[in-house]
């Protein structure tokens, strides 16, 4: 009854998947090589967009975001006007940060990320609205009970002055649980070819020694809602067993990797044992049972091709070595690298006097 209730419960969170869009602003001084202003934004964890005070100008970083000038042929140009405001704002909230912190030069940075979650089978929706200064938070929005958050002393004046104002938290809650979602699927619904494939990933048995973990790897698969996991005799292992992160590719799909500890199991118990990989959206698992012959490793014994092959490496190494030589010795003796967001809320200064 346990394994038919996992499966539903499985089947069930397959279905549903939660989209985001999020938006990264950054402010920095006495950055070498580094534009005093850059903002992005993301779709999925996939960069829509790019803009900084060098270009001066907002770019997409998706084919497919070229779809939004057809409903909005004036997006581009408003993204930038849009953009080059939120720069001057971040001038002066950076200007501001130093003062609380009692700072002048040296390296300081500003960070904003806002934005919002869509599940798109229950339709409930999350905004977030963080700020951060030097690597830290600095202050944050809580839409439940809509307040800000201080964690350090020097936002407690910030904090005050937005929890007083009752029309920005009306148009903040406003922003995070309507206009936010509202071009979140708007994104999603340009991207869907992209953002809504589904892409199985190859799986590799790896071991480096004869005493390591065997390592079952799964790269390119897409999206990153995917769960890999080792079973014995049907059930799911808990114990020796080491699970990694999910990580991008180059490529835009991911890789993940979960070890497993085999020093105490006799030979004859490999069979027992598989990896199993599901993908959401995916009905069928992917699983790959242990065994020896599938394990890819660094000590394979040489074939014979493979002793000839090196064989003519050194052998081709040698002449080089007598060549570079030869020249080494006549030179010797020759003399020689949209926001859609353009009201005032989240353009807000932190200055309380601004």
């Amino acid at each position: 009854m346990r394994k038919v209730i996992l499966l539903l419960c499985l089947c069930h969170a397959a279905s549903a998947v939660t989209h985001s869009l999020k938006y990264f602003y950054t402010a920095s001084s006495e950055v070498p090589n580094f534009p005093e202003f850059v903002s992005v934004a993301l779709v999925d964890k996939v960069q829509i967009d790019h803009y900084d005070s060098n270009t001066r100008m907002v770019e997409p970083k998706q084919d497919w975001m070229s779809n939004v000038t057809e409903d909005d042929p004036q997006y581009w140009e408003r993204e930038t006007e849009n953009c080059k405001a939120t720069q001057q704002v971040f001038k002066s909230n950076l200007e501001v940060a130093k003062q609380r912190f009692n700072q002048t030069g040296d390296v300081h940075i500003v960070q904003w990320m806002y934005g919002c979650e869509w599940d798109d089978e229950t339709d409930e929706v999350m905004g977030y609205n963080q700020w951060g200064y030097d690597g830290e938070d600095f202050i944050s929005f809580d839409l439940k009970t809509e307040t800000y958050v201080a964690p350090k002393p020097q936002a407690v004046i910030t904090k005050h002055k937005w929890d007083h104002d009752k029309a920005r938290i009306a148009q903040d809650k406003l922003y995070f649980t309507q206009e936010c979602p509202e071009w979140l699927k708007k994104y999603v619904n340009y991207g869907r070819s992209v953002l809504l494939r589904t892409e199985l990933p190859s799986v590799s048995l790896l071991q480096k020694t004869p005493s390591s973990p065997v390592s079952c790897h799964a790269t390119g698969f897409y999206p990153d809602r995917a769960t890999l996991f080792w079973r014995k005799d049907g059930e799911d292992l808990h114990e020796d067993v080491d699970l990694g992160e999910i990580l991008p590719n180059h490529d835009g799909t991911f890789q993940m990797s979960v070890d497993l500890k085999l020093s105490s199991v006799p030979a004859e118990d490999w069979r027992r044992y598989d990896c199993v990989f599901q993908l959401s959206g995916v009905k069928h698992d992917l699983v790959t049972r242990l065994a020896k012959a599938v394990i890819r490793t660094n000590r394979e014994k040489p074939t014979d091709m493979t002793v000839l092959i090196i064989a003519a490496v050194v052998v081709l190494a040698l002449v080089l070595i007598a060549v570079i030589g030869v020249v080494i010795y006549k030179k010797k003796n020759a003399k020689r690298p949209p926001s859609p967001v353009n009201n005032a809320e989240v353009l807000e200064e932190l200055n309380p006097g601004s």
